[in-house]
């Protein structure tokens, strides 16, 4: 990374300094915040505390934007080549922010060309660039939809595409909006806030990965807001297409939900039908044909039953999980999460076949054929797991303890580098969780000197910084993974999903410093 200052003399570091001290007070309140709305409270209480979170989200992603903004025009721009599994990438920023959308009664959805092939590009970037576009479509798009899509283009480029249903943007606009500090429409900044360089960070990315990007799509429509590159590919195997010879109807009200659904199964080898009823999605389909069936198709009483004689799948949001039980009862096969996940829908279709075909002769399916391994709707499974917290500010502290110990863990807590080296001489831990920033050894210099002494457990950066650059700081010291603050308890449940697959009682020799 070039240590130039830039135009106003300010340097990498110093705004690594300033995004530390914006972001960390910020974290603090948003957590906690977070961790009140999931306490008993009054009618009139909630909704303070909504609109507590949402103006903190909203501060927040204006100091993110102008951090961001800034960094971009004080150093070179340093892209790192990976490879990078496009449809993998669709997935995680669609499932990062379903919750936002769902909020807004709105859907996200992904989708990706078939053969489409893994690419080396600098991931963080280009998961960068499509936060920016589907966190903008989602505020702008009050009905309806996202979605997310990548394909390749004639020329062997990859176009990455976030398409809404929103009110879409002016003709004689659409090249001023990728300027700094422009919007479409002053009403827009007043309603729904932004600083208007969002879209300037994508412009200069774009430029740095020899891209280009802009926005199409019919004014009252919706937008389509669009980057493609040219990037190599790596050789993989050829897909296989487990779904040759088998046919899905999709039935949803939802126009981007069919979509997704529709170029999934066809990118498995399956036929697709689709209606926004399930009369229209059933029309001309086969017998043996699995139907997708929506649940916010509902009837009024809220009752949701399969169609006689048809294997069925029921499409959910992750908030409407205790509802699983019932919808079983009621007769559908098994269930998919909304975003949908491929390998999910496919392996639901095949045993909702399976399990039709065996119905006739009485023969149970097992249970788990009808739960799909979605950690978004698994329970907690980090009983007993022991954490050792380095965390200096004690709000983020308390934060970090309160969502850990929601998942069973067992948290012993201390505040600086120096601790943890210390903690990790006297006691065993499954995790650690470091903080960067942190008096005495910063969690840097920690996880080196942990490392150098033999430490092999798991080691998670905890940082207000949202920098791509550091995260690959993070991994060189030898750390494992990387949290952004403020936590949640998705992200904070997916590492200790990742990271705490043994017990500690089974592992304790990785753990304890080297005498």
């Amino acid at each position: 990374m070039s240590n130039r200052p830039s135009s106003a003399g300010v340097t990498p570091e110093q705004l690594a300094t300033l995004s530390h001290e914006f972001r960390t007070p910020l974290n603090g309140v948003l957590g906690m915040a977070r961790l009140l709305e999931g306490t008993r409270l009054t009618a009139e209480q909630r909704t303070y505390v909504a609109a507590l979170r949402e103006s903190g989200d909203h501060l927040l992603s204006l100091v993110n934007d102008v951090l961001d903004f800034a960094r971009l025009g004080a150093t070179a721009i340093d892209l790192h080549a990976a490879p990078v599994d496009v449809e993998n990438l669709l997935r995680q920023v669609s499932e990062l922010l379903s919750p936002r959308a769902h909020e807004k009664d709105i859907e996200i959805a992904w989708a990706a060309a078939p053969g489409l092939p893994t690419i080396l590009a600098d991931e963080g970037r280009l998961r960068q660039v499509l936060l920016n576009y589907a966190g903008n479509a989602i505020k702008f798009t009050e009905t309806g939809g996202v979605l997310l899509s990548a394909d390749l283009t004639g020329d062997g480029r990859v176009r990455f595409s976030v398409r809404d249903t929103g009110p879409g943007v002016e003709p004689e606009k659409r090249a001023a909006i990728f300027e700094a500090f422009v919007q479409t429409d002053p009403s827009h900044q007043a309603q729904l806030g932004g600083a208007g360089l969002g879209l300037a960070i994508v412009a200069r990315l774009a430029a740095a990965m020899q891209g280009e990007a802009g926005v199409g799509g019919e004014l009252g429509q919706g937008a389509d807001f669009w980057f493609e590159a040219p990037f190599e590919t790596v050789p993989v195997e050829p897909a296989e297409l487990p779904l040759v010879g088998r046919c899905v109807a999709i039935a949803s009200p939802n126009a981007m939900i069919r979509e997704a659904a529709i170029r999934q199964i066809r990118a498995s080898g399956g036929q697709a039908l689709s209606g926004s009823s399930v009369a229209e999605a059933l029309k001309g389909a086969p017998a043996e044909a699995v139907l997708l069936l929506d649940a916010v198709l509902a009837g009024p009483r809220g009752a949701l039953r399969p169609p006689a004689d048809r294997a069925c799948v029921v499409l959910l949001t992750p908030d409407q999980r205790d509802r699983i039980g019932k919808l079983k009862a009621a007769g559908f096969s098994g269930y998919l999460i909304k975003p949908l996940r491929r390998a999910s829908l496919i392996a639901q279709v095949l045993e909702a076949r399976a399990a039709a075909r065996t119905a006739s002769v009485e023969v149970a399916a097992p249970a788990a054929s009808s739960t799909p391994d979605d950690d978004r709707i698994a329970p907690a499974a980090a009983p007993g797991v022991r954490v050792l917290l380095a965390e200096d500010n004690p709000i983020n502290a308390l934060l970090a303890r309160a969502l850990l110990e929601r998942e069973g863990c067992k948290v012993d807590r201390i505040a600086s580098g120096d601790e943890a080296v210390s903690a990790l001489s006297r006691g065993f831990y499954d995790l650690i969780l470091m903080d960067l920033r942190m008096p005495g050894l910063n969690g840097i210099e920690a996880t080196k000197a942990l490392r150098e002494r033999g430490v092999t457990t798991p080691i998670v950066a905890l940082t207000a910084d949202a920098f791509d650059e550091d995260r690959r700081a993070c991994l060189a010291a030898g750390m494992n993974d990387f949290l952004a603050k403020p936590l949640t308890p998705s992200a904070l449940r997916g590492v200790l999903t990742n990271w705490t697959g043994l017990g500690w009682t089974k592992a304790a020799t990785r753990a304890k410093v080297a005498s």
